[in-house]
């Protein structure tokens, strides 16, 4: 039986493999490999401690089949060619990626490999459908997310997912000489301690899904943006190794009734819908990794001040609920939703600080670093992206976390200092009467830092730069 090298890279998974599966169904023998290749970008420690426990998590599933997977550091342009010959493999088989490195490597290798005289096949495999399969009726790229989602996500025909094929036999003396399987990830064990929720794999993923369906799904729509409460699906991780498909989410959560018109399934989906909406603004405008989608603003009055993006990135800026979603994302790789949008709000509106800064750091920090995600969300929230929010909708903490953290659960979950406050203060210490303060063992200044702008004054600041650009764009 001819050998197929399986590359694995964000399909961490057996089931819905469509590349394993056409491998099987070719009647060649599967070798899985899994290249960590530092020549295109990877996330920050968080995601590699993702990655390394989710490679964990697989090779115990390959081995408990009497199988491997061969997991090899190095730039696969050198390393992969080099194992297929190694391993008389005939084929070539992976599942695509979009992003504007990987895409334009995997193009390169695929002509190299099929120069060699090696076969070579990719599959569609990470999202619900291909990024150039749908265009506006002008043949342009949709820059608006409603109309894309009605069309591209809800109109989508429901494909059921591929089971782990009943046949699934890998070889287990495919290792050849030269091609050693090292630790290529450190553990990372500061995020172990903190979160035991978390259970990266393929299992880990079936898990989180069953988890949200049977307790999630159903007040999903009232409890999404509720950072005290464990009301979201909590798998963006897992889709984002490709431990578990779209397709797989979009037919188990259909399964589970209520149907689209579900208020909950919708407002679920719709979130299924901005992740594929970014990945197909990445694939169109690949820039937007770095420069702004609406060019008006490349004129606008960033400011750089390290030491504000370093108070915001530490959780210290005054604002509980914006540390406490910072202090949470340091601590656990993670971040609430609602969180992350007041976070970025306050960046890059009340600080007034480039909205590249957030993405870097959004990037090195989660445990769910998505290329197209991060770079199309930081514009969303900026205002420079497509479909973004109006400039001058500028998130106040106060509002929000009184709003969505009434009771002040979340803030005093990861800002201690503040958990003896009363919840009429939690959200604005700065507020409080001086015994009240002194009863709650809080000093301002010292355990807990004043408010490091004033909210009336740096809204109005961030308005007067928004205007002075409209005015000289027109």
């Amino acid at each position: 039986m001819t050998h197929a090298l399986i590359w694995l890279r964000r399909d961490l998974r057996l089931a819905d493999n469509s590349a394993l599966q056409a491998a099987l169904e070719n009647g060649l023998r599967p070798v899985p490999v899994y290249l960590h290749d530092t020549s295109t970008g990877t996330g920050g420690a968080a995601s590699h401690w993702w990655l390394h426990h989710s490679l964990d998590a697989l090779q115990r599933e390959l081995r408990s089949r009497g199988s491997d997977l061969l997991i090899l550091a190095g730039d696969s342009r050198v390393q992969l060619p080099s194992l297929a010959r190694a391993c008389n493999a005939s084929h070539v088989f992976w599942n695509r990626r979009y992003e504007p490195a990987e895409a334009a490597q995997d193009a390169a290798l695929k002509a190299a490999l099929g120069d060699s005289g090696i076969v070579v096949q990719s599959f569609a495999g990470n999202l619900l459908r291909e990024p150039w399969t749908l265009a506006k009726r002008d043949g342009t790229p949709y820059r608006v997310f409603t109309p894309f989602y009605r069309r591209g996500c809800k109109a989508l025909e429901v494909r059921q997912p591929l089971p782990v094929p009943a046949n699934l036999k890998l070889d287990s003396d495919t290792r050849p000489d030269g091609h050693d399987e090292r630790p290529i990830l450190p553990a990372f064990p500061w995020f172990e301690d903190e979160d035991q929720r978390w259970q990266p794999g393929e299992q880990g993923a079936r898990a989180a899904l069953e988890t949200f369906l049977s307790s999630g799904l159903d007040i999903y729509a009232e409890a999404r943006d509720r950072p005290d409460l464990d009301g979201v699906s909590r798998l963006s991780p897992h889709l984002h190794f490709g431990e578990i498909s779209p397709h797989q989410v979009r037919a188990a959560v259909l399964e589970h009734g209520g149907g689209e018109d579900d208020e909950s399934v919708d407002k679920f989906f719709s979130e299924l819908g901005w992740r594929e909406f970014s990945a197909h603004l990445l694939y169109h405008w690949p820039e937007i990794t770095d420069d702004n989608l609406q060019k008006k603003f490349d004129r606008f009055p960033w400011e750089d001040d390290e030491d504000l993006q370093r108070a915001w990135q530490e959780g210290a800026t005054g604002y509980p609920i914006v540390d406490a979603g910072m202090r949470q994302l340091w601590r656990t790789g993670y971040m609430h939703n609602r969180v992350r949008m007041i976070t970025a709000s306050f960046l890059v509106k009340n600080l007034l600080q480039d909205w590249r800064a957030g993405a870097r750091w959004f990037w090195k920090s989660l445990l769910d670093a998505d290329l197209a995600n991060n770079s199309a969300s930081w514009q969303w929230v900026a205002g420079c992206g497509a479909d973004a929010a109006p400039y001058f909708r500028i998130f106040n903490p106060v509002t929000q976390g009184r709003k969505f953290d009434a009771r002040g659960d979340y803030v005093r979950q990861y800002v201690p200092e503040l958990g003896r406050l009363p919840d009429r203060y939690v959200h604005c210490p700065w507020e409080a009467p001086d015994h009240v303060l002194e009863s709650a063992g809080v000093s301002l200044g010292k355990d807990y830092p004043r408010p490091i702008v004033d909210l009336a004054k740096s809204r109005e600041r961030a308005l007067d730069a928004f205007n002075s650009l409209m005015s000289r764009a027109s």
